[in-house]
């Protein structure tokens, strides 16, 4: 099924007004495994010239697109589905190599976006108008009534990540398409063969040329460009809040959506189900090697019963398993890059010459950090603070809720947090007070179920995603006030 988007060599193409093309110039972007560092693929280095020729191709579909009724687009989507699960062992192949994710997490992957695109249509057909009568304002009569639509906003570019490039594209790409949008896709590179991938899941599906198209390229060269472009009418971008700063201050009169960083704080108060505290943390930690915006990231316990979590903690880890997910299905995989490696092992050794206690890990073969938990992490170590994207937890002991609450909302992140507890009003009074867009009581920080509002506060994001929102987001109501003459 794929074979059209790449040629020889696995020089991979793009898909521009339904048809899958190369560079003029014949520059690629090399992309090669995290695993073995083996070359995975190319994919054309687009120039600035080449942003204006989608965008316009993307402008253009999109008039078109528009006028297509509610049902057919969903059909559209439902066999976007299929055609996605049909496909998973071959998508789940181009995952692990790669992204290096592992083959449990990338089958998950797609089905749950399969799911997602699925409920995307179900819920696009079911959000219904609205007629507003005149009279239930004061000082107005009953002869105007306002009739209230909505409509898509134009192109939407949407940037994905490399750490769900499946997911999050299609988490984009399936609520902007269903309401009359077109989309430009700017994958990550990282991440680029699966976004082109899934590109053509949905052109299989019958997405009309022009309606979806890609687009490949450093982000040095084409990123800035891409998202000033006056043709863009709506930014997606799921990355890191350092990116997601600088599109916020370029961009001028765009509407944003974005996902960002996270620090996220599981808080352990006395009188939690410390076996159930322990399989979160090491679960919501250690998946896909903690490079996950939603990734546990440092755990906030009260002092009465942090040795025996710790312990607990410890005693989980022991069940991980650590290696190459080409080989067997492991845990703990090597991160993306070594920039990645090397940041976070610089924060395993500042919080070593600090003074925390390292209890397990801390060590590192090529870019595979094995499974680091620190104890006794005070407020001067880097690990309290930073997002280390990589397997490595801190615990913070504290007196009191009081001072787990004070400590997580001092972070500049504020995707989600998590406290255990077996009292109702305390999970309230933690859950009210933390600075975040989400809590999560008794369980591990973690996105989903994908009709859920998902969003950030502070430097983690901009707006609020989950399939409805994401759809009421790249969509704007449009009122019709109908005048009645008597």
């Amino acid at each position: 099924m794929f074979n059209c988007i790449k040629c020889e060599n696995n020089n991979f193409k793009n898909l521009i007004n339904g048809e899958w093309v190369g560079n003029k110039d014949n520059k690629v972007i090399e992309i090669y495994s995290p695993l073995d560092n083996s070359l995975v693929g190319t994919v054309p280095a687009m120039t600035q010239e080449d942003i204006d020729h989608v965008i316009q191709v993307a402008k253009d579909g999109q008039r078109e697109w528009s006028k297509v009724p509610m049902n057919e687009r969903a059909e559209i989507l439902y066999k976007a589905a299929d055609i996605l699960v049909e496909n998973a062992n071959e998508l789940v192949d181009i995952m692990i190599r790669e992204i290096g994710k592992d083959r449990k997490s990338s089958k998950s992957e797609i089905h749950r976006t399969a799911d997602f695109i699925r409920f995307t249509a179900d819920t696009a057909k079911n959000m219904a108008g609205e007629s507003i009568p005149g009279d239930t304002f004061p000082g107005f009569k009953r002869n105007k009534i306002s009739v209230v639509n909505r409509e898509p906003l134009g192109v939407v570019l949407a940037i994905s990540p490399f750490n769900y490039p499946i997911n999050l594209s299609a988490s984009k790409i399936a609520p902007a398409i269903i309401v009359g949008n077109s989309v430009v896709l700017k994958p990550a590179t990282q991440g680029s063969l699966c976004g082109l991938y899934l590109a053509k899941v949905f052109q299989e599906a019958g997405v009309p040329n022009g309606v979806l198209n890609t687009i490949t390229g450093k982000g040095s060269e084409i990123g800035d460009y891409a998202v000033t472009h006056k043709g863009v009418n709506f930014i997606n971008f799921t990355g890191s809040t350092e990116v997601g700063v600088k599109i916020s201050k370029i961009t001028s009169m765009v509407p944003l959506l974005m996902e960002l960083g996270g620090k996220d704080a599981a808080i352990v108060l006395k009188d939690a189900d410390l076996d159930l505290a322990a399989n979160n943390i090491v679960a919501g930690g250690y998946s896909y090697s903690g490079q996950r915006c939603t990734a546990v990231k440092r755990i906030l316990v009260l002092e009465k019963v942090a040795d025996e979590l710790v312990k607990k903690v410890k005693e989980k880890m022991s069940n991980l398993t650590v290696g190459n997910p080409l080989d067997k299905d492991v845990d703990i995989v090597p991160l993306i890059s070594t920039k990645s490696a090397d940041f976070v092992e610089e924060l395993i050794k500042d919080a070593i010459d600090k003074g925390a206690d390292l209890v397990v890990g801390g060590k590192r073969d090529g870019n595979l950090i094995y499974p680091t938990l620190f104890d006794n992490v005070t407020g001067d170590m880097r690990i309290a603070w930073e997002e280390p994207f990589g397997p490595v937890l801190p615990i913070m002991r504290v007196k009191d809720k009081d001072e787990a609450i004070e400590i997580a909302n001092k972070s500049e992140y504020g995707l989600q947090g998590a406290v255990f507890t077996e009292n109702i009003e305390d999970a309230f009074y933690v859950a009210d007070r933390l600075e975040v867009g989400t809590v999560q009581v008794n369980n591990k920080t973690e996105r989903g179920p994908d009709h859920f509002p998902f969003l950030g506060v502070k430097a983690s994001g901009i707006g609020t995603q989950g399939i409805r929102y994401s759809i009421e987001s790249m969509s704007r109501p449009k009122a019709t006030v109908i005048n009645l003459v008597r």
